[in-house]
């Protein structure tokens, strides 16, 4: 049987760069060989795009090559196929690990849909929205999803914003962070004036939006959806970080930055409403493919949805395959049912009419 080649593109210009590149590694390591040959386009930080078999290396020893030595590829926009040096290589499916800006924002997908290839993830649209957290609570809040308290600023807004507004509308501690970052890169939370005016200007340096969000006491719930029509949700799992909250270091730098339980130790009765509504905000967002969930849950067991990730961490630590693994799915029929998806969702999409 003719084996399906995926090829997996991963790296990138966002401050997600080197998690992407550990979530490659991944999703390289759990596709069977027996079904799939597997291609690789590593895109490094100016957003060149790297010969497969630079990008393997990239991948297996974590070894850029240098500028003068770069083998550069282009992705065709007719064909399912990447150009090196006037050959083309053929692929059947892509597989985006690629996280944050120019990747999980609807760009990569962008891209990918002018090729007329299948690909996992959701769509450009959903894809855009997930990536949008001001856009994304605005829409959960109008579909009557519980979010927290929230107000969002261009940066052309900087020098109106107000403490003592923000303040008297959200309390106090609160969070300032990018709209459209990820991994919490650029997240901060603030206690005092001072702290409010630093977090300002550090996270307008990540980007032209920032959101000022309500602080939740809670635990961080999160979970896991699969599926294009039809959903499959994983039991939820609890974070609980060794730090003040979540942050970078405390995901990916510290080794004992938090404690994972899965599953998370609620009512059955709390677990069925996560799943729940889960589902909706999936729906809600218009993912298909693949998305992580995340709440906070009060000592009330009241549910308040944080944020949904469209390209969600492949990583060793990352919270969406170990939510699977414990919902009975192996890493590697994980990756298999995505790129499965994805190729549904192509072949649904391609029955549509183009033309009058």
């Amino acid at each position: 049987m003719k084996k399906t080649t995926v090829v997996i593109f991963f790296g990138g210009k966002s401050t997600e760069h080197e998690v992407s590149i550990r979530s490659a590694r991944m999703v390289f390591n759990s596709l069977d060989r027996k079904k799939y040959d597997i291609l690789a386009v590593a895109i490094n930080k100016k957003g060149i795009f790297l010969s497969p078999g630079q990008s393997i290396d990239v991948i297996k020893n974590d070894v850029w090559p240098l500028d003068k030595n770069i083998e550069k590829v282009s992705i065709s926009q007719s064909e399912a196929c990447i150009v090196f040096e006037d050959r083309k290589i053929f692929f059947d499916v892509a597989f985006p690990v690629m996280h944050g800006p120019f990747g999980e924002d609807g760009t990569m997908q962008g891209l990918l849909k002018l090729t007329a290839v299948p690909f996992v993830g959701p769509g450009v649209l959903g894809s855009a929205i997930g990536m949008d957290k001001d856009v994304s609570k605005r829409l959960l809040r109008d579909a009557g999803i519980p979010i927290g308290l929230f107000l969002s600023f261009n940066k052309c807004e900087i020098n109106s914003i107000s403490f003592d507004l923000c303040k008297k509308k959200l309390g106090l501690p609160l969070f300032i962070k990018p709209a459209n970052l990820g991994s919490s890169v650029g997240v901060f939370k603030v206690h005092n004036n001072v702290e409010f005016d630093i977090a300002i200007k550090k996270a307008f340096l990540f980007d032209s939006k920032i959101l000022i969000e309500q602080y939740i006491k809670g635990r961080e719930i999160e979970c896991a959806v699969i599926g294009n029509e039809e959903l499959q949700v994983s039991i939820p799992g609890e974070i609980v970080p060794t730090h003040e909250f979540y942050s970078y270091d405390a995901k990916y730098v510290d080794e004992n930055g938090a404690i994972l339980n899965i599953p998370a130790n609620i009512p059955a009765s709390v677990v069925r409403k996560i799943q729940i509504i889960s589902e909706k905000t999936y729906k809600v967002l218009c993912c298909d493919g693949m998305a992580r969930v995340d709440f906070f849950l009060t000592s009330k067991n009241e549910l308040y949805v944080n944020e949904i990730n469209t390209i969600p961490g492949f990583t060793s630590v990352s919270m969406f395959p170990k939510l699977w693994e414990a919902s009975g799915i192996s890493n590697q029929k994980l990756v298999d049912i995505l790129v499965q998806l994805a190729m549904d969702r192509f072949k649904n999409e391609n029955k549509l009419k183009l033309t009058m």
